[in-house]
């Protein structure tokens, strides 16, 4: 090795190291603190994740994008889709979240055991339970004698989930194709959410995040299970062995083939929620009778449509003198005018299965997942919100927003000196976004550092950050741990799938160096440079290290392109013998995966109306959400991101700069969404708002079952694309109603 190699080595760890140490310990340089790192820059403009294939082509699956998203639209609302009365809008109404604040608890997160999911207490000794209405005074759920102070004792810790209510769950028996809208279903009261005997709607076990500008997510849910390849029938991508949709090759032949669209994660969530037991639907019901329900119905069929709809008004029934429901068609035949006929046009009958009513599925039912999950991707992919005060602003010579004022722009220089732009980069204010900052990144290089101090933005699914105990560990981009709760409540993206395999894309990196291909379920796991980690895990050095491979151990150069590597010296991966030998190493410090407890890293647009925050709901004001970071979060679990969480000493000690930080976040919100003018208008939607009474009583003899309790509703009126001149509140002022 040369000498100038050595020196290049020596001088890019020691930078690193020096950063990452500052980051540690909270010892930003003085001469950086104005203009640390990345500078978040405007969405204007920014496209969206192409789709090839859905819209272009000679054969597009989609042939008409404008009635795909007036399909999308109403089946997004359309509370016909769910078992008993829930849309997907149901609990992303508000600013595309939830803002309910009654029977919104579940006892304990998604990895909590059965046997523990028991309803804790409030901080002021009261009982919880289902149909309980939260309070001010009940967040947030950990609470500190000092809230800003790491080493301050801790006063009080809920486990409880705070979420979204959706539905009674039951067995599936059948739906009706032009009558109730509510399934045939065997229901009884829930095990778990009930108030005596009286069984009340379920509720998630994660709080339900925003879809707006979520099109620009790599992955979506909180633990990124919902694929970016869409396979037209599951959320799991190319993992499902058993996906694929039904084309018509003539008329007498059909045949099932695979589809993988990529940077179609919005799909894949959209199909999940419908056959979720807690979310939408009963269980064990399928996208076929779901279409078998919807197909001959007018959308929107009980929910009034405004005649000035943004989207919908020029199928709408009403008029100005008065609001009407549905629309002057069917899904069928919007289905029809949306997709190509291969995928609905075969008229036979058989080949697709049997339901419990005993007439075979036809083509058009057989693909109805399909349809549902691209056509509200279609839709979703409007809601993009770029017109806020930030977006607006003109910028001087160093990119800053100069129309912003003193506190905000304050709270901007806190932002960023505080390293929260290292996770909340780019112009959607998040790492998930990781096609569009991979692009944003070539236009607007000031939004992803500058000498200071620089994020690796590529198209890698997987980076290496450091963590607890100063381990570096492989991550998911767009994912981290920051110690909202522990693992044991909720491993996140350190689960599995449905069928075994690990939600990470990092763990399957691992195999992927050790040559067990069979183990690598996501294509892009095989495109990860490692030369673009942002923490090296290769060192063409022979000097030995704990934490990288180099020379000494045996490493090969990476098999990608090298071209505008982020760190050109780490363009090596271990050869696959020596890194099969680490993975039974359990004391392993160089092919460490440690995602227990990482979730989807959120976006920061509109975040003053899409309270409650963290995966657990467990904030309801920004102020809460400032005092976490500042404290360096709630517990320090072994996979914690200490190179992004560590106490703000410059924020513990200064609340006037906590509280510019809140004043820049306000600049985020879209005055589009707070009125909900187009594209964020919507039909009538009358949503479940708890039950009739309280956590201690409540009034049985639902129209379902007599032993369900019986709903009360939150209706949200018909808005056109003028919007509304009320405008939407936050969650911390909903709750003081």
């Amino acid at each position: 090795m040369t000498a100038l190699q050595k020196r290049t080595i020596k001088s890019s760890l020691f930078s690193f190291k020096f950063a990452i140490g500052c980051a540690l310990f909270g010892l930003v340089n003085p001469a950086w603190s104005i203009d640390f790192g990345p500078l978040p820059t405007s969405l204007k403009g920014v496209p969206i994740p192409k789709v090839p294939g859905l819209t272009d082509g000679n054969d597009p699956i989609i042939t008409d994008p404008a009635k795909a998203i007036i399909l999308g639209k109403a089946l997004f609302w359309d509370t016909n889709v769910g078992s008993d009365g829930m849309a997907c809008g149901s609990c992303h109404f508000h600013a595309g979240a939830d803002s309910r604040t009654k029977n919104q608890l579940s006892p304990g997160g998604k990895s909590t055991a059965a046997n523990k999911l028991i309803f804790d207490n409030s901080i002021s000794g009261q009982a919880l339970g289902s149909n309980y209405t939260l309070k001010s005074s009940d967040f947030p759920f950990h609470q500190r004698e000092n809230p800003v102070s790491e080493l301050s004792p801790v006063t009080f810790n809920l486990d409880d989930v705070s979420s979204s209510s959706g539905t009674f769950s039951g067995n599936f028996n059948t739906a009706e194709r032009t009558g109730s809208a509510n399934d045939d279903c065997s229901r009884f009261a829930d095990s778990v959410f009930h108030v005596s005997n009286t069984g009340t709607r379920r509720v998630e076990p994660r709080n339900t995040p925003t879809v707006i500008n979520s099109v620009f997510n790599h992955r979506n849910f909180w633990d990124g299970r919902a694929n970016n390849i869409f396979n037209g029938s599951s959320p799991w991508g190319d993992r499902d062995p058993d996906a694929g949709v039904w084309v018509k090759i003539n008329n007498r032949t059909i045949n099932k083939q695979r589809l993988s669209l990529i940077n179609s994660s919005l799909a894949s969530l959209s199909i999940a929620p419908p056959l979720s037991d807690t979310e939408m639907g009963c269980r064990n019901r399928t996208f076929p009778e779901i279409g078998r329900k919807l197909l001959m119905r007018k959308p929107l069929q009980y929910q009034k449509v405004h005649w000035n709809d943004s989207i919908l008004g020029s199928l709408s029934l009403s008029d100005p003198s008065e609001l009407k429901p549905g629309l002057n068609t069917t899904y069928s035949r919007l289905i029809k005018q949306t997709f190509n006929k291969k995928y609905w046009s075969y008229k036979r009958r058989g080949e697709f299965g049997f339901p419990n009513d005993g007439l075979a599925f036809n083509q058009i039912e057989a693909n109805f997942a399909m349809f549902y999950g691209l056509s509200i991707q279609t839709y979703l992919s409007t809601l993009i919100s770029d017109d806020t005060p930030f977006d607006r602003s003109t910028r001087n010579a160093e990119g800053l927003p100069v129309d912003l004022s003193a506190s905000e722009l304050n709270g901007l220089k806190e932002l960023r000196s505080s390293h929260c732009t290292l996770c909340h980069i780019g112009p959607t204010f998040t790492s998930a976004s990781i096609a569009t900052n991979a692009e944003q990144v070539k236009l607007h290089p000031e939004a992803f550092g500058n000498q200071q101090f620089t994020i690796s933005t590529t198209s890698n699914v997987v980076t290496r950050h450091h963590i607890t105990g100063s381990f570096a560990s492989l991550n998911d981009t767009g994912f981290a741990s920051t110690g909202v709760t522990l693992p044991e409540n909720d491993i996140g993206l350190g689960g599995v799938d449905v069928f075994g395999n690990p939600l990470s894309f990092s763990k399957q990196y691992i195999q992927y160096l050790a040559n067990n291909f069979s183990a690598v379920l996501d294509p892009q796991v095989n495109d990860i440079r490692p030369c673009d980690f942002q923490v090296p895990l290769s060192l063409n050095t022979n000097i030995s290290n704990p934490h990288y491979y180099t020379l000494q151990d045996g490493i090969i150069p990476q098999q990608q392109n090298t071209t505008n590597c982020f760190r050109s010296i780490a363009a090596f991966i271990p050869k696959p013998q020596v890194a099969a030998a680490e993975l039974t190493n359990s004391a392993s410090k160089k092919t460490l995966s440690a995602m227990d407890g990482s979730f989807k890293i959120p976006g920061l647009r509109n975040i003053e109306l899409t309270g409650p925050y963290m995966h657990n709901g467990g904030m309801a004001t920004l102020e809460q959400v400032i005092e976490f970071y500042t404290r360096a979060g709630n517990f320090t679990p072994f996979s914690l991101n200490t190179a992004f969480i560590f106490e703000q000493s410059d924020l513990r000690f200064h609340p006037q700069k906590r509280a510019d930080l809140v004043a820049f976040l306000k600049t985020l919100t879209d005055e589009r969404v707070l009125h909900k003018k187009a594209p964020f208008d919507h039909p009538e939607i009358k949503i479940p708002h708890g039950h009739i009474g309280d956590e201690l009583f409540v009034i049985d003899n639902h129209p379902l079952a007599v032993d369900l309790a019986q709903d009360e509703f939150l209706i949200i009126d018909a808005v056109g694309a003028n919007g509304t001149v009320t405008p939407l509140e936050s969650f911390a002022k909903i709750l003081t109603k």
